[in-house]
């Protein structure tokens, strides 16, 4: 079978930060790397869990319908967004203002038992440090 364009990237040499690709159907896939892969440093399932309810909801409202999809990498390195008609400094500065309301919520999006189909795996303090870091790492790049 062929090769995924993510499987294509070399993990050894990526670096966290904000990468993009732009696909045939004009979907830009964005990889907000917030880890180094493979440096034994990962997002915990339960902040990963909830950084995904706090951008998809905050990413959704601020940037509307050009927003495809937004969920977390299986290697718990970090989020794909999904966009259409976005730039990659409008991206950036959506992601930072995401951050930024993410960061002024006291409870999680859809966290209840019938919003969410795994409802305890939740971490908001944990969740908030990585949103933090990321959005350093954002204003570095």
């Amino acid at each position: 079978m062929k090769k995924i364009p993510s499987f294509e990237k070399d993990h050894d040499a990526l670096q966290p930060g904000l990468h993009a690709r732009t696909d045939a159907n004009n979907i830009t896939t964005f990889d907000l790397r917030f880890k180094k892969p493979n440096a034994g440093d990962y997002i915990s399932p339960a902040a990963l869990h909830t950084v995904e309810h706090l951008l998809a909801t905050t990413i959704r409202n601020l940037g509307g319908d050009d927003i495809v999809y937004f969920g977390p990498m299986g290697c718990r390195t970090g989020f794909y967004l999904l966009t259409l008609r976005k730039t990659y400094d409008e991206v950036k500065e959506l992601i930072k203002q995401g951050i930024l309301a993410a960061l002024a919520l006291d409870e999680i999006p859809g966290a209840t038992r019938k919003e969410c189909g795994n409802y305890l795996d939740h971490d908001l303090p944990t969740a908030k440090e990585e949103l933090k870091k990321y959005l350093t790492i954002l204003k570095e790049t």
